[in-house]
């Protein structure tokens, strides 16, 4: 998330009432999350396994649960409690808004957009020309829908991030105050879940087509002219590249890259990067033939045992 104006280091840790090491006149002019922040961004990091990747990534102020040496050009804002913190800040910029409209404020839409009845628009929502949003579609807050688009009935783009930490009373959930794009040509069939990014953008890529009920979680990248049979699930923060096609009910860890010209055939369950250009299968998936090649010899176990047992 970009701020509306940058400000100083001393700025931001008054908001959240906390120390800081580096120069009070330290620029922050964003914040986000480790795998997409960029400089001027404050990221957020409470575990030592994560400290080293957190002052060495691209962001430039890091919110910290322990004193450390500060990286050149860096600063550091010392937290007792880093998710908090970074939650109080999220809440600080972009504050819960109601909504009693079918429409919300400041949003720019195409007058050329048929919308049909029971469709719900956020606050902030931009829906460029040839867009059709179907019946109960939901357009939640800070959402980008370019042009000749196609929402279907009862689809939910941008509700909040499934990102939660583990307290001794309980879950406590990150604010989202990231959003979604939908570049052009893209199609999204009935009853899909599209979560928002919880401090940057969920992304569905040109040309794209969705099935019905399909899920994507915050923060995935998906590429140009990818395909999602019904039932799909993606977890938060994948990188769907170019070409991809996901038959019905494949599921996906998050975390994972897919590379350009994937397929992966129906129900596999995918928990680690798929190289460009192979064909998948299984759970956890592998190579298709090689999978095939597995079930075949499963299938003589039976007869070998008997064999053995014969003597």
């Amino acid at each position: 998330m970009k701020l509306q104006r940058k400000f100083t280091l001393e700025e931001i840790c008054k908001i959240i009432d906390c120390n800081y090491v580096g120069e009070p006149n330290h620029f922050i002019t964003g914040l986000n999350e480790i795998h997409m922040v960029e400089a001027g961004d404050i990221v957020f990091v409470d575990h030592p396994k994560y400290y080293e990747k957190a002052l060495k990534s691209a962001a430039t102020t890091i919110i910290i649960d322990k004193e450390v040496d500060c990286p050149t050009g860096k600063a550091l804002i010392l937290s007792k409690s880093p998710f908090d913190d970074y939650n109080k800040l999220t809440k600080y910029f972009t504050p819960y808004k109601p909504q009693t409209t079918v429409i919300g404020d400041d949003c720019e839409i195409d007058p050329s957009v048929i919308i049909y009845p029971n469709v719900f628009i956020g606050h902030r929502v931009k829906i460029g020309k040839n867009v059709t949003l179907h019946a109960g579609a939901c357009i939640l807050d800070d959402c980008t829908l370019d042009e000749n688009i196609i929402v279907g009935p009862n689809s939910v783009i941008g509700h909040y991030a499934f990102y939660y930490k583990k307290k001794p009373e309980g879950f406590d959930r990150m604010h989202s105050c990231g959003g979604v794009y939908i570049e052009s040509n893209v199609e999204i069939g009935a009853l899909c879940t599209i979560d928002a990014g919880v401090s940057g953008l969920t992304r569905i890529g040109y040309g794209t087509k969705i099935d019905n009920q399909v899920h994507i979680g915050h923060d995935t990248q998906i590429g140009a002219h990818c395909l999602m049979a019904s039932g799909v699930g993606i977890a938060g923060c994948v990188t769907i590249k170019n070409h991809v096609t996901l038959w019905g009910q494949v599921g996906c860890a998050s975390n994972v890259v897919i590379e350009d010209n994937v397929v992966v055939y129906a129900q596999s369950g995918i928990g680690k990067d798929l190289l460009a250009g192979k064909t998948y299968f299984g759970s956890p998936c592998a190579e298709a033939k090689e999978k095939f090649r597995e079930l075949v010899a499963l299938k003589k176990l039976p007869n070998i045992l008997d064999t053995l047992s014969n003597g």
